[in-house]
């Protein structure tokens, strides 16, 4: 079935960016430097010059900015198998975001050229890297969107389930973790709230017995109730 225009790529988005590409995987891993970096490490600053890209291979790293009034709204949350840091490598500008690991991180980096070489050479990573880009622009405007015309509950079920896509397909219905431990400042700043409204829409939820809340993880005990619950919404 054609994607509807606007409809992010789910697959593309968290799915692992070198998913069916073995081969130019080893290639990547040929030209790349294993990186150890610690939790809450700060891997690139915003507008550090943009000399290489990241693979994560385990750990997980949040994409964020600082605003004017000292506020960290985040973009994303890299798991194990995606790339980031692309954007701005491919276009040569300096880097937008700031990146820092969550947790203790083993990360792949490889240089701008080797890395344009890289794409030229293998034309399905050079798609990927297209198709990964769009799809990121996708979500950011949907984000936007969201934020324009959604109350937090919704755009809170819409961060949990994008966090828990792949996992949500493996479980055929049944109840998934959340694969990514976030605070509850952090799931604020995903969602433009605060922590307080994401406590309290948090313990709404679990009411409904659409969730359950641990101090370590979230597990969604019902995605397809999720989902009906945001087609009846109107935001």
């Amino acid at each position: 079935m054609a994607q509807q225009a606007g409809q992010t790529d789910w697959h593309l988005l968290k799915g692992g960016f070198f998913d069916g590409l073995e081969r130019e995987l080893a290639a990547f891993r040929q030209h790349s430097v294993q990186r150890r970096v610690k939790k809450n490490e700060i891997i690139f600053f915003e507008n550090d010059r943009c000399d290489r890209s990241f693979y994560l291979d385990s750990g997980s790293v949040k994409i964020f900015r600082v605003s004017l009034h000292g506020k960290e709204p985040t973009f994303f949350i890299r798991s194990p198998g995606e790339m980031f840091g692309l954007a701005e490598v491919v276009g040569g500008e300096r880097r937008k975001c700031s990146a820092q690991a969550l947790a203790n991180s083993v990360l792949l980096e490889i240089g701008r050229d080797p890395f344009l070489d890289l794409m030229l050479e293998h034309p399905l990573l050079a798609r990927r890297v297209i198709g990964v880009l769009g799809s990121r622009i996708r979500y950011l405007s949907e984000q936007l969107e969201n934020l324009m015309t959604c109350g937090v509950p919704t755009r809170l079920l819409k961060l949990l389930l994008c966090l828990s896509h792949d996992e949500i397909a493996q479980a055929k219905g049944g109840p998934v973790d959340v694969p990514v431990l976030l605070t509850q400042g952090q799931i604020a700043a995903m969602t433009g709230s605060c922590q307080q409204t994401i406590s309290e829409t948090l313990a709404a939820f679990e009411q409904r017995g659409l969730l359950a809340v641990s101090r370590r993880s979230i597990r969604l005990l019902d995605p397809g109730a999720i989902l009906d619950a945001l087609s009846e919404s109107s935001c």
